[in-house]
Order: structure tokens, then sequence, then C-alpha cells
């Protein structure tokens, strides 16, 4: 079964309590959402509302995937650029898959509706993504047509004695 995607959805609490389980939930399976696990609600709140607040203020949009029940299964963050140099392309932050729909399409499903709906943004060319290394996650991005484009060794701290890559990636919309 598909998900249904909607970007810019209504914030109300079960949204925002929809993300946050979902956003726990990866964390403590293992996803490279910015965390390590173990982790709980209360630990990924702050970071959920900080990208709350930056919906408000216009400088990040929400797409959201629900499953046949319509529970939140998978979202991601656009972030623009503030910089005039660099508003012909959008980051994208936070992407997540729950754990329970992995394996079945929906990573695909989420970052096909991603680049949809960024070429609708007025004025964007490019969507560029960091992944951290070591899990394959650049080989899953670039077989959905995103390019590496930069890699930083060991930027990233999962642990004493566990660094790994930080791997920026590409997709022209154009």
């Amino acid at each position: 079964m598909s998900l249904a995607f909607t970007l810019d959805p209504a914030v109300g609490p079960a949204l925002r309590d929809g993300v946050l389980d979902l956003w726990t939930d990866v964390s403590n399976a293992g996803g490279a959402v910015g965390f390590v696990p173990p982790v709980d609600r209360e630990t990924v709140r702050p970071e959920l509302l900080t990208h709350l607040a930056a919906m408000a203020d216009g400088r990040h949009r929400l797409l959201v995937g629900r499953d046949a029940a319509g529970e939140v299964a998978a979202t991601a963050f656009f972030a623009f650029n503030t910089h005039r140099l660099q508003k012909h392309w959008v980051w994208l932050y936070t992407v997540m898959v729950h754990p329970r729909h992995q394996g079945q399409g929906h990573g695909r499903d989420l970052l096909a509706a991603a680049a949809d709906a960024a070429r609708g943004f007025d004025g964007i060319d490019a969507i560029r993504l960091t992944c951290r290394g070591g899990l394959g996650l650049e080989d899953f991005y670039a077989s959905c047509g995103y390019k590496e484009v930069g890699r930083i060794p060991g930027a990233i701290r999962v642990a004493p004695g566990d660094d790994r890559d930080d791997v920026v990636m590409l997709l022209p919309l154009r």
C-alpha cells in the first residue's frame, strides 16, 4: 500500500506528536536522522520544535507521508537558503520512513514526492542533502537520482572512535 503525501499540512497536536514519534522510532531503529539510540521523545522534541519554528517563519516546509490508517509514516523538511547567491536550491532534512514501512519502496516514493514538490517552488533548480556515511545511504540516494558532490571524512562522530563521513548529495531538478 502506498503512502499519501501532503506538502505543508496543518500543524496541530496530532501531526506534531506523529512526527515526534516517527523521529524517535527512526532514531531508535538506528536511522541517521541526527540522533544515536537510545533516545526518547523529550530528547527529540527540541529539534522538532526548531523545525516547526522555521516552518512558522517560512524558512522550512514539511512534506508528510501518511499510511492507510492516517498515521505519520514518512517526512522530509525543506529548508530554504537565505544567502542571495544560493536561493536557487533547497536543503532536504530529516528524511524519514518509519521502520515498519521500510523495505516497501516508501523511501523512493518520499524522495519522488519531495522532488515533485520542489519543482513547484519558485526559482528552485536543485535539492541538496547530506547523509551519514557507513550505512549505504549514499547508494540509496544515488539510486534515486542524487549525485554525490562532496564528502567530508570523519565529520560525524557517532560515538568515541566511530567517526563517519558526511556525504553531500545533489539532485538537479531541471
